[in-house]
Parts: C-alpha cells; structure tokens; sequence
C-alpha cells in the first residue's frame, strides 16, 4: 500500500502507512490518501460479519498498512478494543459488541437505528479512532526510539478523546488548541481537568476554525515541524480516518442478515472525517446506498452537496451552537472527498484549495463537476437549535431514548432521506451528558452521567490562554520541550 498527497506529492514516491502515521498534512499541504483503495471480496464480507470488533478492526487495518507485522497489528487492536475500555454503555449486556446497534423503530418503511460509538473514556464517538491511534503511536515510537509533540485543535470531543489516549504514553507530549469559552462545561472539564504532565490545554481567544488554522500554519512551517517533532491527532491523520471505516461495517452487518442488502448513513459532521471514512467504505465495496451529511447552522458541507458550491465562512460568521463540535466552517478532510471526484487530479485539486486561501471557496456547479457527486451516494440537511430540542423530546418520547445534541442533528436530517426498505443508521456522536444545558432545555430533566463523571465541573482545570496567533503557539510549544 502506498499514499500520495491530494496535491501530487508523493506520486511517484514510496510513503507506507508508517511513514505518514505520525504526520498530518503533506509537504505539500495536501492529505495523505492511499494510491488505491483495497476492495473487500463478498468472501470476506461473509468471513468478517461474525468477527469481534477487534478483529474486523485487524482485518480492515491490515489492508492499509502491510509494513506493520500482521501479528503486532492484531495485538494493538486486541488491546484497544475491549470491553473495559468501552465500558460506559447504556446496556451492560451489549458491552462486548462496543459499538452496539440501538433500533429506535420503523418510520416510513425504513428501520431507523443508532450505532452508538460514544461508549469509550470520554463518551464520544472520537474515542474509537483515538484510542487506537494512541497505542499506534506508542507502538511505532517506541520500535525507532523516538519521541512526538502532538499539536491539535478541537471543537470539543477531538481533545479530550486525544488527551485521554495519550496520557502517561512514552514519549509523547500533547498540545491541545480549543476556542476559548466555546465548548460545554463537561467538554471543558473533561480536557482542563486532566493534570498529566504530558498533557497541555492551549484555549485560544478565537473560534475552533482559529484552531485549525493554527495547527496547519505550524504544519507548514516544515523546518518548525521537524525540529518540534510535531504530529497531529487532527481528522486529517489518516489512522484516524482509516480505524473509523471500521464501525461502519460494523454497522452494517448489526444492521442486515445478509450482504445482499443496502443501508444508508446517516453523518452529524464538520470537518467531513467522519462521514469521509464512510466514503472510504463505501468505495471499498461494502453496499451502502447514501452518505447523508447533516450539519448544524454552520451549513458549508449541506450548502455543497445542495449547489455545488464550497464555500467557506469567516470566524465572524461561525455560529456558536448547541451542537458546537459542528461550529466548523472548514471542513479539513473535504479535500480527500474532492480528490475522488475530480478523478484523482491533483493539479485540479490544488488549484481549487488555492481558490479557497484565496476566494473563500469554489463553484463546482458551474464547471459541471457537481453532477458526479450522486455517483458516490452523498446527500444532506441541517438542523438549528429549535430542530435540536424537537428531535431529542421526541425521540425520548417516542423511544424512551435520550440522544445528544449532535445525534439529534443526525436524526432530525435523516427522516429526510429515508426510503422505505433501506436500513436507515445514524452514527451517534457523544453521551447526552456532555450537552446537558440543552437536554434541559427539551426533556426538563438531567441528562444521564455515568458514575466515572460525578463532579467532573468542580475539578482544578489546568490550560493556558493565548491569542490566534500561530507564532505565539510555537513559542509555547518550543517552551515546553527543552
């Protein structure tokens, strides 16, 4: 398996999965996407629809990263996937499947079902790509004798699943970008809390999108990068997008008897990470019928998959919402997405991702390139905050189920799109708790807490104030490695 850059680096050139694990983005601002996707044979599909998560996690993984000795990759999966890991689920009885399916009911002669993945240590689905990632990095760190200061930005659940990963791992240091006073206080107090050395909580006076821009200003400043050792955790590492594909088959095997059939799913999503590993399985074979993209008011992606037209927001323009994991206006991973439907041409690609540092986005619409999109199953919706309270009241209501502010995004733009026959799946994001502020607002009663998150609000919080500014971001790095 090798990869290449959406922007052309590396064709011709030989990167293997451990040569971009610790990266983010390419030297040449592009991300990294294998030169090929591998396909899964209807052999495998029937051998893999009774693995163990760990194992179907084995199997995915090792078709995207053969230099990793088959018996050390199944080791790391093995012991990432457990069921004491995943242990904060509703049902104790599911706690061995991690990432159980929950049917809601039939509506419009389609199954509507959860896939809940925010069963891990901080209640979000972030924790199933992270925690692999985490032993990942400890695992090839460890075989060159090196040591990695990851630089993130998160909007929410993206740091404090990292942090929680990373903690107390050899050879690793975490510095944690977030926007300052723009999360929920338990997303807060998850990540300001933790008091491990190696770990470092930077809120930025800004918003998330500040963060992110941040975090590739000092990716692309190679000299900084390689002097720092910087890698990311961000959804534009490629292990992160990778170990997702692997829920989504899991999904749809709790969701069907047999692989004959097609499921759609339904993504909450910003930053495309998310939803782009269920194009990645997608393309590798596995039957999906639609991607269903849903977003909240910060509406790029379901403006794209509406006109054809990207187009991104400025930070005064980013609504601070109820669902704020989603307060994103760039979307980071997009780029893989667009790749794929340009046909793979990474001069296009370039161009494009140009026209965005430079226009503020660009118009597929009009070059006639939009009217492939379909080809690859996309479609979407939005939700706003009165769409958020409606669709967690009535859900409680009707299924005695409570869902969180991201999740009910999800299921509010999936009715949409239901067809009936077609198994209708929506990822669940996070635990209800992290957005309790909201779950008040609609059901009038506290959200659920698991017995591991009594008083988490009133613990000492450790961070770190800083102004957008990337230069002072690489000092405080720089200060806190010597």
């Amino acid at each position: 398996m090798n990869y290449i850059s959406t922007r052309g680096a590396g064709i011709g050139e030989r990167h293997t999965f451990s040569d971009i694990l610790l990266g983010g983005l390419a030297k040449d601002g592009g991300l990294y996407l294998p030169n090929e996707y591998p396909k899964v044979s209807a052999d495998e599909l029937a051998r893999w629809r009774t693995l163990s998560y760990a194992d179907l996690a084995f199997e995915i993984l090792r078709k995207f990263s053969d230099d990793i000795p088959a018996d050390d990759l199944r080791e790391l999966t093995r012991r990432t996937y457990t069921a004491q890991t995943y242990c904060n689920v509703r049902d104790e009885e599911n706690a061995a499947q991690i990432t159980p399916l929950k049917t809601l009911g039939v509506e419009n002669g389609a199954p509507l079902s959860l896939l809940e993945l925010s069963n891990g240590p901080t209640l979000a689905f972030k924790d199933m790509a992270m925690q692999l990632l985490g032993n990942l990095f400890e695992y090839t760190l460890a075989k060159h004798g090196e040591t990695l200061n990851i630089l993130g930005a998160t909007s929410g659940d993206t740091g404090s699943a990292a942090e929680y990963a990373m903690r107390g791992k050899k050879g690793i240091r975490v510095f944690m970008l977030s926007p300052h006073k723009k999360m929920s206080a338990f997303q807060t107090a998850q990540m300001y809390s933790l008091q491990d050395p190696n770990i470092f909580n930077i809120a930025v006076e800004g918003v998330f999108d500040d963060c992110q821009d941040i975090v590739k200003a000092v990716s692309n400043d190679h000299a900084f990068k390689a002097q720092q050792k910087i890698g990311t955790v961000n959804s534009i590492n490629w292990a992160r997008v990778v170990a997702q594909v692997v829920y989504y088959f899991k999904g749809y095997f709790a969701a069907t008897k047999s692989n004959d059939e097609r499921v759609s799913f339904t993504v909450p999503s910003g930053n495309f990470g998310n939803v782009c590993a269920g194009h990645i399985a997608r393309m590798m074979g596995l039957p999906i019928e639609k991607l269903v993209v849903a977003t909240n008011e910060n509406d790029v992606l379901d403006e794209f998959f509406r006109t054809g037209i990207y187009r991104v927001r400025k930070s005064a323009e980013t609504y601070h919402t109820s669902s704020p994991s989603m307060d994103i206006s760039k979307a980071s991973n997009f780029e893989r997405f667009v790749f794929d439907l340009l046909g793979r041409d990474p001069k296009r690609v370039l161009q494009l991702f140009r026209d965005v540092e430079e226009k503020g986005g660009f118009d597929l619409q009009a070059s006639g390139d939009f009217a492939r999109v379909q080809q690859f199953g996309f479609v979407s919706g939005r939700s706003d905050h009165d769409d958020r309270v409606d669709t967690i009241r009535d859900v409680f209501q009707r299924y005695d189920t409570m869902i969180d502010t991201h999740t009910a995004d999800g299921v509010k733009v999936a009715r949409e799109h239901l067809q009936a026959g077609v198994p209708m799946v929506v990822l669940e994001t996070a635990q209800p708790i992290k957005f309790g502020e909201t779950i008040r607002e609609a059901l009038e009663r506290e959200p659920e807490r698991p017995a591991a998150f009594s008083g988490l609000e009133s613990l000492p919080q450790r961070f770190e104030v800083l102004p957008n500014d990337a230069q002072r971001v690489k000092e405080f790095v720089a200060a806190h490695t010597r």
